[in-house]
């Protein structure tokens, strides 16, 4: 429906009109898992919805997906703590980095690249409000719904592309967001 362009994204100013707690939930470079688990007072339960070969290059897909080293494999989840589905995510990954770092597919994506304490470094790429019937089906709300992409990178090499797309029940514990352009 709308996506903020890249270099607002970048400078973080794509969101200014969202509260504080909002701008940090959607720009912010810490881990959204985490964020939900503290936000919740639940640990975030990852349900595996698929995780296979990405054949051809899906047009949907953030632009950043072209740096990733083919072949590719795409996961998505749904994001749960207790019996609220909060978020649905999608990473995209190549194939050789995915087994390495994925061993545990129903573990959140932050808590396998940082087994080790080694370092990470994100960047938010994307913001965007979007709009699907089966995400209006899952969280039981009208959209449209925010969404972010971002990269996770470790010794300055492109690891992964994620997109998010958050449930408006947060608002309970981030108050209320505008769902329109920006």
């Amino acid at each position: 429906m709308w996506e903020a362009p890249t270099d607002s994204v970048l400078s973080g100013k794509a969101a200014q009109t969202l509260s504080g707690a909002w701008q940090l939930m959607l720009l912010g470079d810490g881990s959204p898992t985490r964020h939900l688990n503290l936000l919740t007072g639940h640990k975030v339960k990852v349900n595996l919805i698929a995780m296979q070969a990405e054949e051809t290059q899906n047009a949907e897909a953030p632009i950043e997906v072209e740096e990733l080293k083919a072949p590719l494999i795409r996961r998505q989840v749904w994001l749960e703590c207790g019996s609220q589905t909060l978020a649905w995510a999608e990473s995209w990954w190549n194939q050789q980095e995915a087994e390495h770092h994925l061993q545990n597919k129903d573990q959140p994506i932050w808590d396998s690249l940082t087994k080790g304490r080694s370092e990470l470094f994100r960047e938010v790429d994307g913001l965007a409000l979007v709009t699907a019937s089966w995400l209006e089906t899952k969280f039981n709300q009208e959209g449209p719904f925010w969404s972010r992409h971002y990269r996770f990178f470790r010794k300055e090499k492109e690891l992964t592309v994620i997109r998010e797309v958050f449930n408006p029940d947060l608002e309970a514990w981030l108050g209320p967001t505008p769902r329109h352009a920006l």
